[in-house]
């Protein structure tokens, strides 16, 4: 998600038309005078907003959908002034007409939805339209920084499908869209780039690697707060993976109340899932069982993903246990029906790695 860390009148100007709001309508919304919102549009990046204010737009930005805050970053990159052109910005008259970028803008707001629903085939199908039909080469400012989102996009399908290494895996296509919106000099993108780049290591089992890369994230000024307390979960996560159980729950515990701070549920819920996990490491299994009962009467149904997460939480956690392995390896059949259905390759190797875990030489122990 966007995010500004100084609001002048330019960056208000985008936000209202990304919100496809009049003058008027922007004003009320943010309960301000039409004439100040007049100044803003008139005056762009020569004037900003008090310090008040820029909390008031603070708010409107982080309570917009994504489609609203795609269009807004959207609109910011076609806003650069003469000095970002001198600077350096490449700016050319050939390449896709208005349409097509208002096309292509429409079609990463549906692969932001498809994604949410693991619909893998359409996601794909409206990214390959795009990705397909143009080179980088060939773009001009507004034309790469679709093109950037839409690789970045196309990292969060073939991650969430399991694929994070080699030619055709989330890696390239981390890399290659970072690569763009550095050359673009958008900071925020290119730090979410480098924190989905530590997902990256940390799947594939670079745990130091990940764990390092997270801390350093964790309190990187161009990340949202949001994404800070993101990385912090994520510190703790790599952690337990790799044995620290006691360290990490710490660190987890630290990510949940910011996230309740932020009131924002469905991470809320995902970091007691990680915590859940955090304390089974330790044997306390009391616990496990407390913390994945939060996660999953608190966390979106909507998500098959997540859906099928909490259920592989909720069955190892059963499973360390002789008098609840049944219920454990029902909820964990549960979870691979599901996984199969939605093509969720790398949770379905999870569920096998978590079935033979619970295994000795002789058999289920």
């Amino acid at each position: 998600m966007a995010t500004v860390h100084h609001w002048t009148g330019r960056e208000a100007r985008a936000l209202r038309l990304a919100l496809r709001m009049s003058v008027r309508a922007f004003a009320q919304r943010l309960g301000l005078a039409v004439a100040t919102v007049s100044k803003w549009e008139k005056l762009l990046s020569a004037t900003e907003p008090r310090p008040d204010t820029q909390a008031i737009l603070d708010t409107a930005l982080g309570r917009a959908d994504a489609s609203v805050h795609l269009r807004f970053e959207t609109l910011l990159s076609e806003m650069a002034g003469p000095a970002q052109v001198a600077a350096g910005r490449r700016v050319t008259a050939s390449g896709p007409r208005a349409w097509e970028y208002e096309s292509w803008t429409d079609d990463l707001d549906r692969t932001v939805v498809a994604l949410s629903r693991q619909n893998f085939t359409f996601a794909d199908s409206l990214l390959g339209r795009w990705l397909n039909r143009f080179k980088a080469a060939e773009l001009d400012d507004k034309g790469l920084y679709l093109y950037a989102r839409s690789t970045a996009l196309l990292g969060d399908l073939k991650r969430d499908q399991g694929a994070v290494l080699g030619p055709l895996s989330a890696y390239p296509s981390y890399a290659g869209a970072r690569s763009i919106f550095a050359q673009l000099d958008i900071p925020r993108r290119v730090a979410q780039l480098d924190l989905s780049l530590a997902v990256v290591a940390e799947m594939s089992g670079k745990l130091e690697t990940a764990a390092r890369n997270y801390e350093t994230l964790a309190v990187d000024d161009r990340l949202s707060r949001r994404d800070r307390a993101r990385a912090r979960l994520w510190v703790g996560t790599a952690l337990s993976k790799d044995g620290n159980h006691a360290y990490a729950t710490r660190v987890m515990q630290a990510a949940t109340r910011e996230f309740e701070d932020l009131t924002e549920p469905d991470d809320w819920s995902v970091a007691h899932q990680k915590l859940a996990l955090a304390r089974r490491g330790i044997g306390d299994l009391t616990q496990a069982l407390h913390f994945i009962d939060i996660a999953r009467s608190s966390g979106s149904a909507d998500s098959p993903m997540q859906r099928v997460r909490l259920d592989t939480a909720h069955g190892h956690i059963l499973l360390s246990d002789d008098a609840t392995r049944d219920d454990g390896l029902r909820v964990l059949d549960q979870a691979a029906q599901t996984a199969a259905q939605y093509g969720l390759v790398h949770q379905l190797r999870s569920i096998e790695s978590v079935k033979a875990s619970s295994e000795g030489p002789t058999g289920p122990r």
